[in-house]
């Protein structure tokens, strides 16, 4: 009796299982999506100065056959502030992600900017690096001090 239940059971566990298992057919490739081409996808500021410049943009066309609309721009942290056009970019168009980090933040940077569209990729990432140096040092390593005024 204890094996004609478990067998039951079993079987019974097999067939939920298989009936479970849902079938998804993949959303239909659009062939005139737009599309995103970046001159480049990274932007390297190199070394630069503490508190220097920290706008870049970054240049692309859309080279699909659909108008080309970006709904969202976010840094990967409150340091990277993207901007990105808010009309639609037709096809054959350029434009510009303007990405401003913030240079007051001393040593090594890499950050990504992630782009949501209804481009083919819907979700696209692009990134920044960079390198801010600290303020030099005063001569003789002693920290200036202000002078006291005496009152006699």
């Amino acid at each position: 009796m204890k094996k004609t239940i478990f067998t039951i059971g079993l079987m019974l566990c097999v067939a939920i299982g298989a009936n479970a298992q849902e079938t998804t057919t993949p959303n239909p490739v659009n062939p005139n999506a737009p599309k995103f081409k970046f001159v480049t996808e990274e932007i390297d500021y190199g070394t630069i100065e503490h508190n220097a410049d920290g706008n870049r943009e970054f240049k692309f066309t859309n080279v699909g056959k659909e108008p080309l609309i970006i709904s969202n721009a976010a840094g990967s942290c409150g340091c990277t502030v993207p901007t990105a056009p808010k009309e639609p970019i037709k096809p054959g168009e350029s434009a510009v992600i303007k990405v401003h980090y913030a240079t007051d933040r001393i040593g090594a940077f890499e950050k990504t900017v992630t782009l949501t569209s209804n481009a083919d990729v819907p979700s696209k990432v692009i990134k920044i690096k960079g390198v801010v140096k600290p303020d030099p040092a005063p001569a003789g390593g002693a920290t200036p001090v202000a002078p006291v005024e005496q009152k006699h």
